[in-house]
């Protein structure tokens, strides 16, 4: 298909994307930029975010992994479902019981006001660093498909797409983006489920054909038994539930789309319901790499992980297909980047400016401050996708897990401190145990070779890494009512 038709379509999509943007960001408000009025409808939410959970990288990284993995990534999906049992269960009462706006100020309730910003700043580090590298590799593609063709150069197609991502959450924030997230969910299962019917066609092949082809071929192996493995079984599964909790259930772009649901109920239909689909969407994902990897070879495609999707739609898919596939990986893409630049923003105005906390600011010089903030964290996206650009990693859910494991291990660690244990902290000495921990891991992780001989260390890595905060924190603990910084804590 011409490059100039795929740059209108995109442009037309985007334009869609706008219209549902003014239609919801009407008579908009910071509450519903925040937290969207607190009257999102959770069927609304548990669809959207299917894409958010998903992004860009899960539509291009997990089939391309087929090849070397099989289906080994159901043993991490085995975790995510106890993870989002837990968050269900465990984590959403209590934050609707406190009535959150930020997730992070349950931190400042029941540790300190430096433990609450210390959880805040690693969520803004982590979603800065985790948006980007999603948005980089789907920039990528579009950038090596379409814009090149047409002399358009890399650091303008970033700018141009971060421009539209920010006018339609400009106003709007999560009350746009409920509504946008279910439009992209929806085209991005479209275009998987169009993809996958095609392939199985294309080499005239049953479902169930189509799977013995797959076991034949080590496609469909699942679990890996070896102990000294970074993919050994029980390692995925408690990290994929660890995972789970700590990226959505303590994350705030997750949360607060939850939190904008009218009631407690509500949103425990919406987080069950996430769970059923998008474990059925995951499986989806698998069986369409496992057919790729069965056609690539019938269409001499040689292209391996990230670049194998890609290579076979545009090689060999029809236009109609490959215009499909563009629109679904486009809406992949947004509903990870949208839903962060709006969580960043609310992060930063809500927990590191505290605009609800300066009553000297009216209502319009907050919407100012925060319309401000939101400017600032594009600059921020554009910055560091030209720097994933210059590092050019082959795989980027390789590296989006890794950071993950660093930045939201301090997370997990002051979380679990709160809700396991009734001690206070010494607040002040907050800060330097949520750095130490990270810091300790990459030790950790450089001599793993002569600290444990064959064993290697996988994604437990943001266990550790939560285990060594959660430490730290209990040595600067003391009794309850004692600390120097007085602060409450659940039985209070």
């Amino acid at each position: 298909m011409s490059p100039l038709i795929l740059f209108a379509v995109v442009l037309a999509y985007f334009l869609i994307l706008l219209g549902v943007a003014w239609r919801t960001s009407r008579h908009a408000t910071n509450d519903s930029f925040f937290i969207g009025n607190n009257d999102s409808n959770w069927m609304l939410v548990a669809f959207g975010m299917v894409g958010t959970t998903l992004t860009g990288v899960t539509f291009i990284s997990v089939p391309g992994a087929v090849g070397s993995n099989g289906f080994g990534y159901i043993q991490l999906m085995i975790g995510y479902v106890l993870g989002y049992l837990a968050i269900t269960f465990i984590l959403l009462p209590l934050y609707y019981r406190l009535q959150l706006t930020s997730i992070y100020r349950y931190l400042e309730w029941r540790l300190g006001r430096r433990a609450y910003q210390s959880g805040a700043a690693f969520f803004i580090l982590s979603r800065l660093l985790g948006a980007t590298a999603r948005l980089y590799l789907v920039v990528n593609i579009l950038q090596a498909t379409i814009l090149d063709s047409l002399g358009v150069p890399f650091w303008l197609t970033s700018c141009v797409v971060l421009l539209l991502i920010l006018l339609y959450t400009y106003e709007g924030g999560v009350k746009t983006i409920v509504w946008t997230d279910t439009l992209q969910t929806a085209c991005m299962l479209a275009g998987l489920i169009i993809c996958s019917v095609f392939l199985l066609r294309e080499m005239d092949l049953s479902f169930i054909d189509s799977l013995e082809r797959m076991r034949a071929q080590g496609l469909t192996r699942i679990f890996t038994v070896d102990p000294d493995s970074p993919a050994y079984v029980w390692k995925h599964i408690v990290a994929g539930m660890f995972i789970t909790i700590a990226m959505t259930g303590m994350d705030q772009e997750m949360m607060q789309k939850n939190i904008s649901v009218r009631t407690l109920r509500d949103s425990q239909k919406n987080m069950l319901s996430l769970t059923v689909v998008l474990t059925g969407v995951l499986l989806l994902f698998l069986f369409l790499g496992g057919l790729l990897h069965l056609y690539a070879p019938l269409a001499g495609v040689t292209a391996t992980g990230d670049k194998l999707f890609p290579a076979v739609v545009l090689g060999h898919f029809p236009a109609v297909v490959q215009l499909i596939f563009f629109i679904a990986l486009i809406s992949a893409l947004f509903p990870s980047v949208d839903g962060a630049l709006t969580a960043l923003t609310s992060t930063f105005c809500i927990d590191i400016l505290g605009l609800q906390r300066r009553p000297e600011l009216s209502a319009a010089a907050q919407m100012r401050w925060r319309r401000r903030v939101h400017l600032g964290f594009a600059a921020l996206f554009l910055i560091l996708i030209m720097a994933f650009k210059w590092l050019d990693d082959p795989s980027m859910i390789v590296v989006i897990l890794k950071l993950a494991s660093y930045t939201y291990g301090p997370l997990l660690g002051l979380f679990a401190f709160g809700l396991l244990s009734r001690r206070d902290v010494r607040d002040r000495w907050v800060p330097l145990v949520a750095v130490a921990g990270p810091l300790l891991c990459a030790l950790i992780e450089g001599e793993q070779a002569r600290l444990f001989e064959h064993y290697r260390i996988g994604l437990e890595l943001l266990i550790l890494n939560g285990a060594l905060v959660l430490g730290g924190l209990f040595l600067i603990s003391t009794p309850a009512g004692q600390a120097i910084n007085g602060a409450a804590h659940l039985s209070k």
